[in-house]
């Protein structure tokens, strides 16, 4: 029987004027972004972590720690392609990925298959094995508040 691993991962930033709003390595209109180290895309950081954690090979701080210079401001993007990479090293493949945004803001509707289609080719999936959904706070807590975004995210991988 083929093994397989399930990963979890979660991550979370607070919006800041004058970056680009990145999430699920697409660029969506917004008049602000997430502070970080690196872009801050906060869909590719948690399907990062739940990719590293299923490999049983720590965490996205462990691997690209913030407070290495060689990742300030880099594009999440990147950490990505370094996982997956990491990923056809380990010998597992990407069965699925779920991932959930929580903000009050932007709609994340317009950019959905976009994201997806993104998320599908940096970690060699199928588009239809990828699903992107939104959820708000209801105005509870700084999510709540638009102060900050967060993502969890779910991944299930297979030997190869």
């Amino acid at each position: 029987m083929t093994g397989f691993r399930i990963g979890h991962g979660y991550d979370l930033h607070r919006v800041a004027q004058g970056r680009a709003l990145m999430l699920g390595g697409v660029r969506l209109e917004s008049p602000w972004g997430l502070l970080g180290h690196s872009d801050g895309d906060v869909v590719l950081h948690a399907i990062c972590d739940a990719l590293l954690g299923a490999m049983g090979v720590g965490d996205i701080g462990q691997h690209f720690p913030d407070s290495d210079e060689r990742f300030r401001g880099i594009a999440s993007s990147e950490l990505a392609r370094r996982v997956a990479a990491l990923l056809a090293v380990e010998r597992w493949v990407v069965v699925n990925i779920d991932v959930t945004v929580h903000a009050e803001q932007p709609r994340l509707a317009p950019y959905r298959h976009a994201m997806r289609t993104r998320l599908a080719a940096l970690f060699g999936a199928d588009v239809t094995a990828v699903s992107v959904k939104a959820k708000t706070n209801e105005g509870v807590d700084a999510i709540g508040r638009g102060e900050a975004v967060a993502a969890t995210a779910v991944v299930l991988l297979a030997e190869a």
